[in-house]
């Protein structure tokens, strides 16, 4: 259990090793869908192309959107590249490394779908058969061209009675089956020769620009994650404080109208003592958020988050991080005691 809690813990803290396992999960689904597909040629001259070629490229590109929508990282490149400078400057290498990062991780579902068809060969052969040269074939010395086009056009559907049990239809067939799986083998070899030379030959040149935009690219995506988990935190104390503050001001207007109509029938009675609103702030130490405490704030902050992202240096003045607006915990007087009271 422990094994499994540190697996989760490690891919929860680590945004590239979830991209990786989405990657891996839609490559299965992919061989899942292949596998389980019902393949069935219409075996017209017209159609057999489209639907071959449309069956060979329609489902990698579903696939690859689908890879481009599961990775978070491709909002967050998108961001970074369209975001105005303000005070931080913008790196096109980042956004170069964070979209060949983005894109391997997409193509690899669309990739494997069409290795698997070009193995498979049977959407080769309905796309081409139609287009294979008689001449290499001696069945067809004794059909008229006519007669030759249907027949190619029907190689794919073996059930079919014009080319049941002929000779012809297997080596057209097999002549297409097999040409499908020498181009389906020779992207598979070429891949692994890319992958293999990308692998030995990085090591070999410096690793300096490499590092430093692999660096600031997670840096980008653990900010913006950082920062949406932050308003979050801010959201849910702002609410509460909203709360606690209506709820406060209703009981001293209820206890107020309470002893506006006691004092008609009775004498002066000591008022109650309203109840300590040490809630309101909770002594709980988030200064920085509760800075932050009305709507023109808030929408303030935002703006500036997105209009001027603050500078990548902590030395850098505090007033060029937020346009104006202090994150800094309200400072108290010496001998002069902190109203608990918090306006909203």
């Amino acid at each position: 259990m422990d094994k499994f809690r540190t697996l989760f813990l490690h891919f929860q803290s680590s945004s590239e090793s979830v991209m990786n396992g989405v990657c891996l999960l839609l490559a299965m689904v992919t061989v899942k869908l292949y596998s389980s597909f019902d393949f069935n040629c219409p075996c017209l001259a017209r159609y057999n192309a489209l639907y071959g070629l449309g069956l060979l490229f329609t489902p990698p590109i579903a696939l690859f959107l689908c890879g481009l929508l599961a990775n978070r990282q491709s909002v967050v490149m998108v961001e970074e590249w369209r975001r105005p400078a303000g005070h931080r400057r913008k790196d096109p290498g980042i956004v170069r490394y964070m979209c060949s990062s983005v894109l391997q991780r997409a193509l690899a579902a669309p990739i494997i779908w069409i290795l698997l068809a070009l193995l498979d060969g049977k959407c080769f052969v309905c796309a081409f058969s139609s287009s294979v040269d008689p001449e290499k074939f001696l069945d067809f010395t004794n059909m008229t061209p006519s007669q030759v086009q249907l027949f190619l056009a029907k190689v794919p559907c073996k059930e079919d009675e014009l080319v049941r049990n002929s000779p012809a239809r297997k080596a057209v067939s097999r002549y297409l089956r097999c040409l499908s799986q020498a181009i389906g083998w020779s992207l598979t070899l070429l891949l692994i020769l890319l992958a293999f030379l990308a692998r030995c030959l990085r090591p070999c040149f410096d690793q300096t620009v490499f590092l430093q935009r692999r660096y600031w690219s997670n840096y980008v995506d653990l900010e913006q994650k950082l920062f949406d988990e932050t308003c979050c935190e801010h959201a849910r104390d702002f609410a509460h404080r909203c709360v606690l503050h209506f709820f406060a001001s209703m009981q001293s207007e209820m206890q107020a109208r309470g002893l506006r109509r006691d004092s008609a029938g009775r004498g002066p009675e000591a008022p109650e003592r309203p109840e300590p609103r040490d809630g309101l702030d909770g002594g709980s130490g988030k200064a920085h958020l509760r800075a932050v405490s009305s709507q023109e704030q808030v929408d303030r902050l935002l703006s500036a988050w997105y209009s001027s992202k603050p500078p990548l240096d902590l030395t850098a003045s505090s007033g060029l991080w937020g346009c104006g607006l202090t994150h800094r915990a309200p400072t108290v007087v010496p001998g002069t005691r902190e109203s608990p009271h918090t306006d909203v």
